[in-house]
């Protein structure tokens, strides 16, 4: 529940309040005084009479009717505190600074509980505890440094964790990045992440509100929350960024299948990022710098200029956008033959465009005009402008300043010299521009920008896909564990997915007529055990009944073999799709390359299921490997539409059957013509 007192309050009361600034009952009272609060400030402390020129009184029950109390006393105190002040107050916001509750303890936990239960009695709102506060523009009610620079325009920011808000401040005030709010919702015991989102979404301004969104996210407790508001701000405008932490591969997991061994709770976090049209950022820095990207005007297409006196950092972010899949296309021709002309002698305008360590202020203004007015394969602009200390640069950024008031084309400012021209970097800033210090983060930023999905629809494809069927099939299943051969079969068919024809026996000389009907060469596989390669349960192409025979006879004796299967001997690119369920997000779709190559190279995307056309060739044109689908040195590529095709099919199986906990299909071959499913695997759990 978040209430008006909770942001706009008329009064604020710091109980624990002290005039020693290091204490944070004393600094969050300079902070509110410093940051110019308008409205009735109050005090208690039972030592003092005044607090920081602020009346202090002995007791919390003492003090008038207040809208928002701050607690920075001991932790078993709280609970008694709340409760005066939320009965006999009306006091209905706190932020509950203190730590020593259920991130330390049991009985730290049941303290938790107890105001919980009152501030939801009395329908007062609830931040933290544990916690370093909630900074508006109307309060700075947090005991931390530094304050940003606070605007309505500014980012908004939720965090997980107080320290870290921190850390990202002082990254995003080096940057000069602007903040509208910052909340640190702690232990979050009544309003976590999702719930600020929530408000945010729900109370949306287009008008008044901020339309930039950072995130630093330690635990997602509902999925389906946070991406219904997530994506439901993005498409009314807004950006958002974030990082969630604690998302590497648990060693517990069982990999049971080549899903198994690559799902993790990482991949449920990228899938529902990519569905809500999050930007997922890895650290701080990239975090502040996407945040940076946000403020300047929308990017209309990937051809970049650089600008540069050095030309070192030219060449490294050449790369790095380079390798984002954002392009440096070469000026050349009449027009650039001209702009070299009116350069010093020795410039490069290839591009980089490089004006030389000598270079004016008039050829940075002059090289911005062509690639603005002239230079029609370009769509953005990066000036990187530094100085050894030999001369000043207020002239040069004051031509930055300009253009990028005028320009249509984004101007992306990359001034390294953070120290050496600190007081022109400040004076830039103070215009209220952002700096990005770092060319290669700026590059990596932008192609997470670029390459990031918009939201995805909320509709199921169902065309193709014989829902009644699936269930039926599903129904019928006797037990749990990995299904048998024909069920995985049917399920598939059911799905529109296409298959390879197959034939499972215990019997050889059932094995062998089919073969022969098939025609050779033939893959015979052992059923039974999971990792049948690891056991020597594959053979590939078989091309007689002889042989064919023989390998029968071999892999019957290994143990757990029931039974031998053979298919006719295709060829294609091995391709890979598989699914796991996770708790609280559904099932996460994953695809790749097949074979040995999807734990080799680890090389998946992943999505939430169930999934859209445009999300499933999202996932594969993400790929690293994705040339070699597109066919690269003389290789045909494979059928990327019936590849997404499956995809989708697949997801929306998994919709309609959720019993489904664990399954892949490896390999999928594919031709330019034909995606088919060789091997497939399915685990289901029934509720019991």
């Amino acid at each position: 529940m978040i209430t008006t007192q909770l942001l706009r309050p008329e009064s604020i009361v710091v109980v624990g309040a002290s005039n020693n600034v290091h204490k944070p009952g004393g600094a969050i009272l300079k902070n509110l005084i410093n940051g110019g609060y308008r409205g009735e400030l109050r005090a208690v402390n039972p030592k003092e009479t005044e607090v920081q020129g602020i009346p202090s009184f002995a007791d919390a029950k003492d003090i008038p009717d207040t809208d928002l109390a701050i607690l920075a006393i001991p932790a078993a105190l709280c609970p008694d505190v709340v409760e005066a002040l939320a009965s006999g107050k009306q006091t209905k916001a706190f932020i509950i600074l203190s730590a020593g509750f259920g991130e330390e303890t049991h009985e730290g936990a049941l303290l938790e509980e107890r105001i919980l239960a009152t501030v939801n009695t009395y329908g007062a709102s609830l931040i933290g505890p544990n916690c370093i506060g909630l900074m508006n523009t109307w309060h700075h009610s947090v005991f931390s440094q530094p304050i940003p620079q606070l605007s309505l325009q500014g980012v908004d920011l939720i965090s997980s964790s107080g320290a870290t808000a921190v850390f990202i401040l002082e990254s995003a005030v080096t940057k000069g990045l602007q903040f509208n709010s910052v909340w640190s919702v702690g232990n979050a015991k009544q309003i976590g992440v999702e719930d600020v989102l929530e408000y945010m979404d729900n109370t949306f301004d287009p008008e008044k509100d901020s339309r930039i969104k950072l995130l630093y996210i330690e635990s997602i407790g509902d999925p389906d929350r946070l991406l219904f508001h997530a994506s439901s701000l993005i498409k009314k405008g807004c950006k958002i960024a974030a990082i969630k932490a604690g998302s590497s591969e648990s060693g517990s997991r069982a990999a049971s299948s080549h899903t198994g061994a690559i799902a993790s709770s990482d991949s449920a976090v990228e899938a529902l990022f990519r569905k809500a049209g999050i930007v997922r950022c890895f650290s701080r820095e990239e975090l502040t710098t996407v945040g940076c990207v946000f403020t300047l005007p929308e990017l209309r297409g990937k051809n970049f200029a650089i600008i540069t006196h050095a030309g070192g950092p030219g060449v490294m972010l050449t790369d790095a956008l380079s390798k984002g899949g954002l392009n440096v296309p070469r000026l050349e021709g009449p027009l650039a033959d001209e702009l070299k002309s009116r350069l010093y002698p020795g410039a490069a305008v290839g591009n980089p465009i490089d004006i030389l360590a000598t270079g004016t202020p008039e050829h940075l203004r002059l090289c911005i005009d062509y690639c603005e007015e002239k230079f029609e394969n370009i769509d953005a602009m990066m000036a990187i402008f530094g100085t050894p200390g030999l001369v000043t640069m207020f002239e040069m950024y004051d031509v930055l300043h300009e253009k990028m008031q005028t320009c249509r084309k984004p101007i992306f400012p990359i001034l390294p010299s953070i120290n050496t021209a600190g007081a022109e970097v400040a004076a830039f800033l103070a215009k209220g521009h952002v700096n990005f210090a770092d060319e290669v983060t700026l590059g990596t930023a932008l192609s997470r920008i670029v390459n990031a999905p918009q939201p995805a629809t909320n509709e199921i494809e169902l065309f193709g896909v014989d829902v009644p069927r699936i269930r039926r099939i599903i129904d019928s299943i006797p037990e749990d564990g990995y299904i048998a051969p024909h069920y995985v079969q049917a399920l598939l068919h059911s799905a529109g997915i296409p298959l390879v024809d197959e034939f499972v026996s215990g019997n050889k000389e059932e094995v062998v007529a089919f073969a022969r009907r098939c025609g050779f060469p033939v893959v015979a596989k052992v059923v039974g055990p999971v990792h049948k390669s690891d056991v020597g349960g594959v053979v590939l192409n078989i091309k007689g009944e002889q042989h064919l025979a023989l390998e029968f006879d071999r892999m019957m004796q290994i143990p757990e073999a029931h039974a031998i299967m053979v298919q006719p001997m295709l060829k294609g690119t091995e391709l890979f799709i598989g699914a796991k369920y996770e708790e609280k997000f559904g099932h996460v779709v994953l695809c790749g390359l097949g074979g040995i190559f999807v734990e080799v190279l680890k090389d998946v995307s992943s999505g939430l299921a169930p999934l859209s056309y445009e999300e499933a060739y999202s996932m594969i044109h993400s790929l690293r490997a994705y040339k070699i689908i597109q066919g690269t040195r003389g290789q045909k590529g494979v059928n990327e539409d019936k590849f997404a095709e499956i995809i989708v099919r697949l997801s929306t199986l998994l919709r309609f059957a959720t019993e489904i906990k664990e399954m892949d299909i490896n390999p999928l071959l594919a031709t330019e013509k034909e995606v088919i499913a060789v091997d497939a695997r399915i685990r289901i759990e029934k509720e019991r």
